[in-house]
């Protein structure tokens, strides 16, 4: 397998197309196309097609599983750019078809007045409390043990920081980070059942994605996911998380709905 934060880098890097772009795959291991790569591949073709605008919010729906086999290509549709905002429609296909669609808002930097209400940021954890993700090329570290299946509160924070970065793939890196943990999240609540069982005592699939971004941040200084899945009902899952930087500040905020069939 290629280095995976380099061959993560070359999936940002969009060949440019008449109506779009396309975007080659990751090289893993994962039995179908992850989301998180769809998720960044979106922001960077919003972010390509308004140079001078930063994505503020990127909706995202998966009608059905991409394949690594195949690269992605993206399709454009801008129904309105003005001076401050712009506003898109971009549709993933593969030769099956649309695999993934997102409604993208984008906005040019405005100063104003500033004011959170956000819980205190918990202390960074040592060195010692590390915790890898095979999906996530760089440090995270956390507390909660995502692998337990001992039923406990359905919250997880997950410290990070990726190698050193130009900003501006800052958004893009942390919209792939956001789709990896929050279905696990969830999976805390029961007991008996954690991540580590998918396939076999449950199957799980990412149906909605959204991420609304605050505040310009860099993702190689420490910042942490904060989450929280509050709701497991009809066969599906809901969750939703903060980032914040270390020194608190408040700079994302994300949501998600997932198909969780648990086997009888």
């Amino acid at each position: 397998m290629a280095d995976l934060w380099s061959d993560l880098l070359d999936c940002l890097d969009l060949r440019t197309l008449p109506d779009g772009f396309e975007g080659r795959n990751q090289q893993l291991t994962y039995h179908r196309l992850f989301g998180g790569q769809l998720l960044a591949q979106f922001v960077r073709a919003a972010e390509l097609t308004c140079p001078g605008k930063a994505v503020k919010s990127l909706h995202t729906l998966f009608p059905r599983a991409g394949t690594s086999e195949e690269p992605v290509t993206y399709e454009v549709s801008r129904h309105h750019e003005g001076g401050t905002f712009a506003t898109l429609t971009i549709l993933a296909r593969q030769s099956k078809g649309v695999i993934a669609t997102a409604s993208v808002s984008l906005h040019t930097q405005e100063d104003g007045p500033a004011h959170q209400s956000a819980d205190p940021v918990p202390e960074l954890p040592g060195a010692e409390h590390r915790q890898p993700l095979d999906l996530l090329p760089w440090e995270t570290r956390g507390l909660t043990d995502l692998n337990s299946r001992a039923a406990s509160r359905p919250e997880f924070d997950l410290w990070m920081r990726t190698p050193e970065v130009p900003a501006e793939l800052g958004p893009a890196l942390a919209a792939y980070a956001t789709d990896l943990t929050l279905i696990g999240t969830a999976l805390l609540a029961l007991d008996g059942v954690s991540q580590l069982d998918a396939g076999k005592a449950f199957t799980s699939a990412v149906t909605g994605h959204t991420i609304w971004f605050h505040r310009p941040f860099r993702t190689d200084e420490w910042f942490l996911l904060h989450q929280h899945g509050p709701l497991l009902a009809r066969a599906r899952t809901f969750g939703r998380g903060d980032i914040l930087t270390e020194d608190g500040s408040l700079v994302a905020s994300y949501a998600q709905e997932a198909l969780l069939r648990l086997n009888q």
